[in-house]
């Protein structure tokens, strides 16, 4: 478990990339708000989180059933929740919000980059 990352993953980069290469200026993991997006602007109060598909419970009642523990369907769990308040709380500040799956910039990263840009460039 200590080699999965939390920042800096295979989709994260090749968002971060593709930004760059269009020359839209972000921040990464920006740590000054909740839930520390992975791409923010601040001054525009926009954020955008790249979500893992098993951490933060992508279609969590499916994967209740194959979990072995209970360590791990308390955590993800809790990590639901937790992104969920964060979220709430970031909104009701004013920030515009955008929440990605993993799976999403896999399958299709053309459509996934389109909405990155359009959240960004409002």
């Amino acid at each position: 478990m200590s080699k999965i990352r939390s920042q800096n993953t295979k989709v994260e980069i090749l968002i971060f990339r593709e930004l760059r290469k269009r020359k839209i200026y972000f921040q990464k993991h920006y740590k000054k708000i909740l839930g520390c997006p992975d791409i923010a602007l601040p001054r525009k109060k926009k954020a955008i989180f790249i979500d893992g598909d098993f951490w933060h419970g992508y279609q969590f009642l499916r994967l209740k059933k194959r979990l072995p523990k209970k360590y791990w369907l308390k955590k993800i769990e809790g990590n639901v929740k937790r992104d969920l308040r964060n979220r709430t709380q970031l909104k009701r500040a004013g920030w515009k919000i955008l929440k990605i799956w993993e799976h999403e910039i896999a399958n299709d990263f053309t459509k996934s980059m389109n909405k990155v840009i359009n959240i960004l460039g409002d």
